[in-house]
């Protein structure tokens, strides 16, 4: 896919009755004149990838044109709605005037994508008065609610520093989201009833409005402060008194929140009688406590909120079972244990509490929570969390992880709920356990890059990682996907290899031909070559190869063979097997082996550059030898036709300067300093870049080449 920027002029008006009419329907109505007027032209700006729309209209096709850009509106002047979204080449403007600079020229990436025109014989009918009946229906309840909606933010945001937002959390909130939305302290503020009150009305008349909403009337109304805790827990602190509820809601907050003037959070304590009727809340000593219970069932791994109490300081949990065990619905002579929440930040505290010890020796407060269950019983290991601590703390830890084959990482495999602390083996177990795969060791992770939305280049090494949360950590991100893929071999084994990716050039034959070389480490490339041997089509059983290190075109080493591949980087440098040719096995004493490249020379910034492409190769010169004989021996090799071929100029380069050359020079002699810094390289000139000039060989001097791969 590419966009064509080229340019494409479009008229004001279009004349489909031309010539006849060729260019209508068979079917068109020939009866009508058939002249067209631009109505709009949408614009694409950006390239194939990605960019932006935006459209130059005209709405009565006057001479008045209007840009829509979003929720921008503009006008523009015909020459920006037509002309500019020619495409082609625009000039930059002449930074010094009056000197013979060449003008800079740059391609123009916004251009027009579809142009719409209006009959002119239509154009009344089309373009007509437009007023809001002809507007649909359920668009203009819509817009209506649309711009009634804007006005309102706009008052609330203008108002905003006259009122107080406060947010009443109340059991029912608890008992739905407990088990659920959350499992740790009390309650998501955030999901809880929020009330905006102007600042200068007093509390208890705030009081009046929650009596109205929640049903409950004034005087059974108790409502508690919330406090954060050193531990970072979030817990009712202590009730309201009756002098504070005299003050106004702002001066409350203020008092209440200095830090963060935000909101006033709260919790609406209501007492019910028997007949589920509110009641006004029973007096509170200083030996009251509050407390809240959750109960958690190992069987089905559920945890849900069931009540409050208020207990004595210096009672005991024993004395209030009968009623815990009502709230739980169990019978009467349930065995019950007992837990206190302490904190969840950095790591889960909760603690067994003794029944026997005082509440106030557990040092419980207003505000604390306990949770409680059965007795364990002898059968407990066949629960995965038999008790609360163990659930919290699977609770804190559970993570789900997005799992995508590293050959599709765009699209989920399967989803699995593990845990942020399972080591590196419990990970690839469950991996392997979803693909069906025996051998864990076979599965190798790669991390996520969250900036780029792509695996890292790089996968985990065997045991690399310790746990699942530093596999998901991609600097101060957290991802929650990894890419995995299926080895043919155990990953420790896989890691004692190396993988090198070899280009095979044939002979004679014209392809390339990509194999994947895994070796120990520790060979040489004498042994990539043996490999090598095994897997290619030589074109003589006795034939030897070299390889070779290419980049950009160019070649920049022969490897010994005694080189260690340990080291050698595939990644960006292309590595290049080939069969080293007959002549060169028997070099004599004044022989050279010169590198010889295509190139193309290229204005850049008024600078005339060498562009190497194509295929680089090495060749062997004789002394004595002329650029004719060597232009013959190229030829052949390159087995390029002679009309192309006659089109090739042929330059001595050095530090990147060509120095054009005679058929009569001696070429040998270009190549006898060895003192020059710097590169030197025989180079074919081709006038402009070939693209399909020549069948045969075609990939041994142009862009595009055959290429096969092979595992």
């Amino acid at each position: 896919m590419v966009k064509i920027n080229d340019r494409y002029e479009f008229p004001l008006q279009l004349d489909l009755d031309r010539d006849n009419g060729k260019y209508l329907s068979p079917d068109a109505d020939r009866s009508v004149r058939n002249l067209y007027s631009l109505h709009s032209v949408l614009v694409h700006s950006g390239g194939v990838h990605g960019g932006h729309y935006y459209a130059f209209i005209r709405p009565t096709l006057s001479d008045l044109w209007f840009k829509f850009d979003d929720e921008r509106v503009t006008k523009e002047d015909i020459k920006r709605a037509l002309e500019e979204q020619y495409g082609g080449e625009e000039e930059l403007p002449q930074t010094n005037p009056g000197f013979n600079n060449t003008p800079f020229k740059f391609t123009k990436y916004s251009n027009a994508y579809m142009l719409v025109y209006i009959r002119d014989s239509d154009k009344d009918k089309i373009i007509c008065h437009v007023d809001e009946k002809d507007i649909a229906e359920h668009l203009r309840v819509r817009l209506k609610k649309e711009q009634e909606e804007k006005e309102e933010k706009r008052k609330h945001k203008a108002q905003a520093h006259l009122y107080t937002i406060i947010k009443v959390a109340r059991e029912e909130d608890l008992v739905e989201q407990i088990g659920k939305d959350i499992y740790f302290d009390l309650v998501d503020h955030d999901k809880v009833r929020s009330f905006r009150i102007q600042k200068q009305i007093k509390f208890k008349d705030f009081k009046e409005e929650v009596a109205r909403d929640f049903g409950v009337p004034v005087q059974c109304q108790r409502f508690w402060l919330w406090a954060k805790r050193q531990n970072h827990t979030y817990r009712p602190n202590r009730p309201l008194a009756p002098p504070e509820e005299e003050q106004p809601v702002g001066q409350l907050r203020e008092m209440m929140n200095k830090t963060n003037n935000a909101e006033l959070k709260l919790f609406l304590e209501v007492e019910l009688g028997l007949d589920k009727v509110p009641v006004s809340p029973p007096e509170k000593s200083k030996d009251d406590i509050l407390l809240f219970f959750k109960l958690y069932n190992p069987e089905k791994g559920e945890l849900r909120y069931v009540g409050r109490l208020f207990v004595k300081f210096y009672g005991r949990p024993i004395e209030i079972l009968p009623r815990l065990i009502e709230m739980a619905g169990f019978n009467q002579d349930e065995e019950l244990e007992l837990f206190e929440e302490i904190k969840f930040v950095p790591g889960v505290m909760c603690e067994h509490l003794d029944k026997k010890i005082s509440f106030r020796a557990s040092q419980l407060e207003d505000g604390d929570i306990i949770c409680f269950q059965k007795a364990r019983m002898d059968n407990e290991d066949e629960f995965r969390y038999p008790d609360v601590p163990s659930y919290l703390e699977y609770v804190h830890n559970r993570q789900i992880v997005h799992f995508r084959s590293l050959e599709r990482p765009k699209e989920d495999d399967f989803v699995l709920e593990l845990s942020k602390v399972h080591n590196y083996d419990e990970v690839v177990e469950r991996v392997a356990q979803q693909v069906g795969l025996d051998d864990p060791s076979k599965i190798r992770l790669t991390s996520h890059n969250c900036y780029s939305q792509q695996p890292k280049p790089q996968p985990m090494k065997f045991q690399g990682v310790e746990h699942l949360s530093d596999m998901l950590v991609h600097y101060n991100q957290t991802s929650d996907i990894l890419y995995y893929e299926v080895l043919d071999i155990p990953l420790p084994e896989l890691q004692g290899l190396k993988n090198l990716k070899v280009a095979f050039h044939h002979a004679s034959k014209d392809e390339v031909v990509i194999h994947h070389i895994r070796l120990p480490k520790q060979s040489t490339v004498g042994d990539v070559i043996n490999e090598l041997k095994t897997k290619v089509d030589l074109s003589r059983p006795d034939a030897e190869l070299r390889l070779l290190e290419v980049f950009y075109h160019k070649i920049y080493k022969i490897f010994p063979s005694s080189e260690k591949i340990e080291n050698i980087n595939d990644q960006y440098w292309t590595l290049r097997a080939e069969e080293i040719p007959e002549e060169e096995k028997d070099l004599g004493p004044h022989d050279r082996l010169i590198h010889v490249y295509h190139f193309m020379k290229e204005t850049a910034q008024s600078q005339l550059q060498v562009q190497n492409f194509g295929e680089p190769f090495l060749l062997l010169i004789h002394e004595g030898e002329t650029l004719a004989e060597v232009k013959m021996r190229i030829q052949k090799k390159l087995q390029v036709p002679d009309d192309a071929f006659s089109k090739w100029k042929f330059a001595f380069l050095s530090l990147g300067r060509p120095e054009y050359l005679e058929d009569s020079e001696i070429l040998s002699n270009r190549f006898q300093r060895r003192d020059v810094y710097g590169e030197q390289y025989l180079g074919l000139e081709h006038s402009d870049a070939p693209k399909r000039s020549y069948v045969v060989n075609q990939n041994r001097h142009t862009h595009e080449k055959p290429v096969k791969i092979y595992n």
